[in-house]
């Protein structure tokens, strides 16, 4: 299992932090190697991924399932590959402090079957940096919303 987490603190309060972060719309651009989405509904969403690794041209497509909505510091989901075997979770989770967010994005993936052991240094690899680059990218955004 590869686990990436990043915390940034963000000057403005949680509420301005959580309306950002509760819209999908909003922040599904802001993954790295973003190619496209499609919302389902309120809590799924099919998310599409391209990048090129050592060379090697990848498109990986996920279904992101919420699993909590809890206004207004904390969000949970579940990933699943959908191109590849993969399965995944992870949360933000926001505590302000005199006027200030501290804003944290975990994220775990775990890579599976026969493609597994070909996916997992990879998946090693980048996870750190998807969630280290994603909060540092929705802080900026939130920054220039609020």
């Amino acid at each position: 299992m590869a686990t990436g987490t990043h915390t940034v603190e963000i000057p403005v309060d949680v509420q301005a932090v959580w309306e950002y972060v509760s819209d999908l719309e909003k922040w599904a651009t802001a993954v790295p190697a973003y190619k496209e989405h499609e919302i389902i509904d309120e809590k799924q969403s099919i998310w599409t991924f391209e990048g090129n690794v050592k060379g090697i041209k990848k498109t990986i497509q996920a279904q992101v399932d919420i699993t909590e909505w809890n206004e207004p510091s904390n969000i949970k989901f579940e990933l699943k590959g959908l191109s590849d075997n993969f399965t995944g979770s992870g949360h933000f989770t926001a505590e302000e402090l005199s006027g200030k967010t501290t804003m944290t994005c975990t994220v775990e993936v775990n890579a599976g079957g026969i493609s597994g052991a070909l996916l997992t240094p990879i998946i090693k690899w980048a996870v750190p940096k998807v969630a280290s680059r994603l909060t540092e990218s929705i802080a900026r955004k939130i920054v220039v919303f609020s």
